[in-house]
């Protein structure tokens, strides 16, 4: 199974403009426009099991980046997850949650050289 990019941003505009970005990477690209929205989607055992990468926005309504990355780590540990920010000063907040921190914009080459080095090849079965 190859990996799913879990894509996080409450802007539409942002949102469609880095999932086109990341479907070139040739990876599926599931979108949340929330925090909520994307912990909701980790209750569908397949899709959770199938993340290989997360990729959030840190300011949103509601729950913001570092309690949504908190709260994700409960259920996906080892995941990769990039933050991206038009706030620098805001990567101190995300000290312990291993995560890899941007800020914005990310030229659309960029993001996907960074995505592309984050994700785990597929697995490959044997006979």
């Amino acid at each position: 199974m190859t990996p799913i990019i879990l894509l996080v941003d409450d802007n539409a505009i942002q949102a469609a403009t880095r999932r086109g970005v990341l479907l070139k990477t040739g990876r599926a690209v599931a979108l949340a426009t929330g925090a909520e929205m994307a912990l909701e989607m980790l209750n569908d055992d397949a899709l959770r099991e199938s993340i290989g990468l997360v990729i959030t926005d840190h300011l949103m309504p509601g729950i913001n980046g570092p309690e949504f990355v908190e709260r994700l780590r409960e259920q996906l540990p080892s995941v990769p997850v990039i933050v991206l920010s038009g706030y620098p000063d805001v990567e101190p907040e995300y000290v312990g949650l291993n995560i890899v921190f941007r800020a914005k914009p990310i030229a659309p080459d960029h993001l996907i050289a960074l995505t592309t080095s984050l994700l785990k090849p597929p697995l490959t079965k044997t006979a």
